[in-house]
C-alpha cells in the first residue's frame, strides 16, 4: 500500500446542517448524491451520512453525535498564533463547540480544538515545526526516528 490518504470522510447526522457549518467556516464544495465532496489541499473532505458511512464500511452505525472521543482527530495548522485564535472564533460562530482554548500546548506549540456540529474534532495549531510548501502543503521534518 502507498502511504498516502485521497479522502477522509465524516458521518455527520445531517447533511445540510454539517454543509452549513463548513459553508460558514469558509469552505467551498460539491454536493452529489447526498454527498458533499471539499477539495482539501491535495486530499478531499467528504460529509456522508452516519448511518450510510457505517454500512458501507461493513460496521453497525452508532448513535449520531458519537458520544465521547472517537479515536481521531483532524487538524488544520495554520502559520500564526493569530489566525488559530481567528478561526477558534469562527468555529465558535458557526455552531462548533470549543473543547480545548487556544494555548501553548505540552510540546510547545500553539493551538486549541473546536468539535463540529457532529463531534469531529479539529486541532487548530501554528507550529513553526512543521512549515509549509509553496502550495501550503506540508512536508514532515526528519524527527531523527525510524
Amino acid at each position: 500500500m502507498e502511504q498516502r490518504i485521497t479522502l477522509v470522510t465524516l458521518g455527520v447526522s445531517g447533511l445540510a446542517r454539517a454543509k452549513a457549518f463548513y459553508r460558514a467556516l469558509g469552505w467551498r464544495g460539491q454536493e452529489v448524491e447526498e454527498t458533499v465532496f471539499f477539495q482539501a489541499g491535495g486530499l478531499g473532505l467528504v460529509l456522508w451520512d452516519r448511518g450510510k458511512l457505517a454500512d458501507e464500511c461493513g460496521l453497525k452505525p452508532t448513535p449520531a453525535p458519537a458520544a465521547g472521543f472517537g479515536g481521531i482527530a483532524l487538524s488544520h495548522n495554520v502559520r500564526s498564533d493569530a489566525e488559530v485564535d481567528a478561526l477558534l472564533a469562527a468555529a465558535d460562530r458557526a455552531g462548533g463547540r470549543i473543547t480545548k482554548p487556544a494555548t501553548v500546548n505540552t510540546v510547545g506549540f500553539y493551538s486549541g480544538t473546536f468539535v463540529d456540529p457532529d463531534g469531529h474534532p479539529w486541532e487548530i495549531a501554528h507550529n513553526p515545526g512543521i512549515p509549509f510548501n509553496e502550495d501550503g502543503s506540508i512536508t514532515l521534518p526528519d524527527f531523527g526516528g525510524s
